[in-house]
């Protein structure tokens, strides 16, 4: 085949490919090869061009008469670093053997690994803890504590304690897998924004009674029509508000506040604002591009201790995310936080 031809087979490819001549010189590169390696690779020898040695032996076993070799590729940039699988095949060009490098991106493929390790890591974490304790309070009892009604008692009650948070915890891994498998699949049902927060005010309020607290809902209009699916905006706004009467303290009043306006950029046309509210400590700017990762905890011990799994603010996100809306968090050192999810209205 012309070399011509290749290189302009190579041109309509949109993944990197590379097209290295007989003598070991970068022949062509199209240019999303170009982007990655530089301008600079063409006519060069292909080691200084590759540079990275598990690319070049690949290259190496091809040019000694293998069909194809595979290997990696790694490109660090400022964002991170970028996985290329490197497919090499040998083809015949103008009557000699030239090879094509095939670059496949496969970071996201790295990264969702990455995540799943994460994940079953911090499972496993946050069930070994109570584990822990349920087992060692049973041995307790079928000894030592055998024959002391106290102790029993005692320890029988923070056995069922954390029976209850892991239940929690697996409740909340049901719950965060059930919304990642819809987010996908927009809502069709029109509701009232409005009747869902007094529905969230309503079931909080016996909490907010005790604590002293009170939740104050600020209508700012009348438009308060969305298009969204009732119970997970349900949820959404009692986890917001439950957090919020958690971490604003005693004494201090949640508001749940609903306006109306123009959306921006990629949400343009009229939104529903709803912001939540409260008056606690704040929170440090270093944590807020964190505070939706699955687990992740500004103090973990003080969020246990307060029946929380770490998962609540990862399922607001991915509800969020289904209804093709936004969640924006704002927050101050001793200004209190505010949780804004911005909805298309109708």
């Amino acid at each position: 085949m012309p070399s011509q031809t290749i290189d302009a087979l190579l041109d309509a490819v949109p993944d990197p490919m590379v097209h290295i001549d007989a003598s070991g010189a970068i022949a062509h590169a199209n240019d999303a090869a170009l982007t990655v390696l530089g301008t600079w690779i063409l006519g060069r020898s292909h080691d200084a061009a590759l540079r990275q040695p598990s690319l070049l032996d690949a290259v190496g076993v091809v040019q000694a008469g293998e069909p194809t070799a595979e290997a990696r590729y790694e490109r660090s940039e400022q964002t991170g670093v970028t996985e290329y699988k490197v497919r090499i095949t040998a083809v015949q060009a103008d009557g000699t053997r030239s090879l094509l490098l095939h670059f496949t991106d496969i970071t996201h493929l790295r990264e969702a690994e990455e995540m799943r390790r994460d994940f079953v890591a911090n499972v496993s974490h946050e069930l070994r803890t109570p584990l822990t304790a349920v087992m060692g309070f049973i041995e307790t009892l079928r000894g030592p504590a055998k024959d002391d009604p106290g102790a029993k008692d005692r320890f029988l009650g923070i056995m069922g304690e954390e029976a209850r948070r892991m239940n929690r915890l697996v409740s909340d891994l049901l719950s965060l897998s059930r919304v990642e498998s819809e987010e996908r699949m927009r809502p069709s049902e029109a509701l009232n924004v409005a009747e869902v927060l007094q529905a969230t005010k309503a079931s909080l309020k016996p909490r907010a009674d005790d604590s002293g607290n009170k939740i104050l809902l600020d209508l700012q209009t009348e438009e308060t029509t969305a298009t969204g699916d009732r119970d997970q905006l349900l949820q959404v706004f009692l986890n917001l508000t439950e957090n919020a009467l958690k971490y604003g303290g005693p004494d201090k009043p949640v508001t749940l506040r609903l306006s109306r306006g123009e959306g921006r950029g990629a949400m343009k046309g009229p939104v529903l604002k709803i912001d939540v509210l409260d008056q606690g400590e704040g929170i440090d700017s270093l944590h807020l591009p964190r505070l939706t990762e699955r687990f992740y905890r500004i103090d973990a011990h003080r969020s246990r201790e307060m029946g929380g799994t770490g998962l609540g603010l990862a399922i607001v996100k991915h509800i969020v995310n289904r209804h093709r809306g936004r969640l924006k968090i704002t927050s101050e050192k001793g200004q209190g936080s505010t949780f804004s999810v911005i909805l298309p209205a109708v």
